[in-house]
């Protein structure tokens, strides 16, 4: 992978990559001798504040969506050690950066206003009116004593 590539997040956004830097660090849990010896554990990190890729519509809109994964000065850091190897684990960090943008920049799906039918309605009412009568009969019987 060239250092001068692109990171494509969704049809609408080209992240530089020298924009994402990455860090490799020793990964914790089981793997005997291996896991205290090789730094496989991969942390992404991209500073959403300061990336010249963005728009200002698309900044204000990563944000507000991604705002609670960000820390005070606009880094993004997302860490991936499910892979013994260092190499599968950037790919998969990088895989997830990437869906985790396009997700944020999709637009939210617009609710279109229903009404609920008469048919429905009178279903509903119907249902009612026979539970009533059920709890009603549960009472006790009034009349001959």
């Amino acid at each position: 992978m060239p250092a001068t590539a692109w990171l494509s997040a969704g049809h609408r956004l080209q992240i530089p990559r020298a924009e994402v830097s990455y860090r490799a660090t020793r990964a914790g849990g089981p793997g005997g001798q291996h896991v205290n010896t090789s730094s496989t554990r991969v942390e992404l990190w991209w500073n959403l504040r300061a990336s010249s890729a963005l728009s200002d519509p698309q900044r204000t809109l990563l944000e507000a969506r991604l705002g609670h994964r960000m820390d005070q000065d606009g880094w993004i850091r997302l860490v991936e050690s499910g892979s013994r190897s260092q190499l599968r684990n950037k790919e998969t960090v990088t895989e997830r950066f990437l869906a985790l943008v396009a997700e944020a920049l999709r637009p939210p799906k617009v609710r279109k206003p229903t009404r609920v039918s008469r048919t429905q309605k009178a279903k509903r009412l119907e249902t009612k009116r026979q539970r009533a009568d059920v709890k009603r009969l549960r009472g006790k019987v009034r009349g001959d004593e």
